[in-house]
């Protein structure tokens, strides 16, 4: 009997620390979002997670582009397999990342009359997530990155809460309003880039202080843009704009458009530079 039972401990064990890593697709109750009780988000688990209920983590929250899903940077970008192949590597430490749903109900990244999401990914979500998730929740361990509408935040929430992030990585990001035609029969178009345009961080940058710049100095800044996206000019207003007051940044640009041919591998470089080892 006593064997049986010290076979069965460790069978189990065994189960508890070979844990793969995972995505999880989960609901959190949300408050600051008018007419919301619970919102969706995935997140990316480190094989290591469980083992180790006293470990903390550096966290990269992924933001996901207009009319996309939280599910997408798994999905299309192949985030599972792209973590544990740098972790394996030792390129990265393990880390947790997050990637928020930023498209039901209102698709904006931003505070509106009525509908106030910046407040809440950082005063809800955010809190809610590093405490669930072990996360270290400090600036040096906390980084944004997002594809197109969901870079242009990533660049926003960085320029807003210079002393929240290490790290913000910008793809193909979307940063003020331009006429796009697929928002023509939208009838919410005008409205989101609106607000997009009210917080255009190409013009936050050019107007900000000495002392904001020196905070914004103090993030590690990547922009990147395929040389065929329509994003691609207002991202080269938004290098000239750092370059003007002195922030340093990295600057990648391949042959591509605005697609998952060019977001795919770039997700690489995210979480390669999400923090540096």
């Amino acid at each position: 009997m006593r064997a049986i039972i010290l076979s069965f401990i460790f069978l189990f064990s065994l189960s508890v620390y070979s844990q793969e890593s995972r995505v999880e697709n989960c609901m959190m109750p949300c408050k600051l979002l008018q007419g919301v009780s619970l919102r969706e988000y995935s997140v990316y688990l480190p094989k290591d997670f469980d083992k180790n209920s006293d470990k903390k983590y550096n966290v990269l929250y992924l933001l996901h582009g207009g009319g996309c899903a939280n599910t997408d940077w798994a999905q299309f970008g192949g985030l599972k397999e792209k973590a544990d192949s740098l972790i394996a590597s030792g390129e990265v430490d393990e880390m947790v990342i997050v990637c928020p749903e930023g498209n039901k109900n209102n698709m904006i990244w931003f505070n509106a009359p009525l509908w106030k999401y910046e407040d809440f990914f950082f005063n809800e979500f955010m809190p809610y997530i590093e405490n669930k998730y072990r996360c270290k929740g400090s600036k040096e361990s906390r980084s944004v990155a997002g594809f197109s509408m969901g870079g242009g935040a990533s660049m926003v929430y960085a320029v807003h809460h210079p002393e929240m992030f290490n790290t913000a990585y910008g793809l193909s990001s979307y940063l003020y309003k331009i006429h796009l035609d697929f928002l023509n029969n939208d009838p919410s178009g005008e409205w989101r880039q609106n607000i997009i345009d009210a917080n255009n961080p190409v013009k936050a940058i050019a107007a900000a202080s000495d002392g904001n710049i020196r905070a914004l100095r103090g993030v590690r800044w990547f922009i990147d843009c395929g040389d065929d996206d329509f994003t691609f000019g207002m991202n080269i207003e938004l290098i000239h704009a750092m370059r003007n007051k002195g922030i340093q940044y990295q600057f990648r640009s391949r042959d591509g458009g605005h697609d998952w041919r060019y977001w795919n591998p770039s997700l690489n470089d995210i979480i390669k530079n999400a923090f540096e080892k």
